[in-house]
This record gives structure tokens, sequence and C-alpha cells, in this order.
């Protein structure tokens, strides 16, 4: 029982691998968006897998804290990302000082 635990940590970790290759690629800020929570989703799955893994049930509350603070995270960052765009729709340019 504990390899196939291993085997999903071993591919829950390489999920978070791709999911940094699209945060960095990304062609649109919103792909990049979702691959940070993708990765920030991933994390929880990797903590309470590992904790398993490891005899240590207390990583579970870490995880759900992490699952809470990789939210309000990913919120606040659209918000800001809502907030600098322009009212056509498209990005600011980083040449223009604003």
């Amino acid at each position: 029982m504990i390899s196939m635990f291993s085997v999903a940590t071993l591919a829950i970790l390489t999920v978070m691998g791709i999911a940094l290759v699209r945060a960095f690629v990304g062609p649109t800020i919103f792909d990049r968006i979702l691959a940070v929570n993708m990765f920030g989703t991933k994390t929880v799955l990797f903590i309470a897998v590992f904790g398993f893994l490891m005899g240590r049930p207390d990583f579970l509350d870490i995880a759900l804290v992490y699952a809470l603070i990789n939210f309000i995270g990913i919120i606040a960052v659209l918000r800001f990302y809502e907030a600098t765009q322009d009212t056509d729709g498209s990005e600011p340019d980083a040449g223009s000082g604003q």
C-alpha cells in the first residue's frame, strides 16, 4: 500500500512541474494564473499524501491552511490584475509609467 502512495507522490510532483512550465510559458495571463492555482492545489495534495507516508496526520492541518492561503492569494492576484487593466480591456504598457 505504501508503494502506491509513493507513486502518487511522484505523479503529483510531475504534474506540479508541468504546471510550473505552463506558469512561465503560458501565452496569456489567465493561463499563468490558472497554472499557479493548479500548482497550489497540487501542493495541497502533495502535503497530504506526504504526511500520510511519513505517518504525520498533523500535515493535513498544514495542507488545509495552505489551501486557504492559495485561494485568497489567487483572488488577490485576480483583483490586482482587474484593477490594472485599461478600460478597453487591454493590458497597460510596461514602459508607459502607469
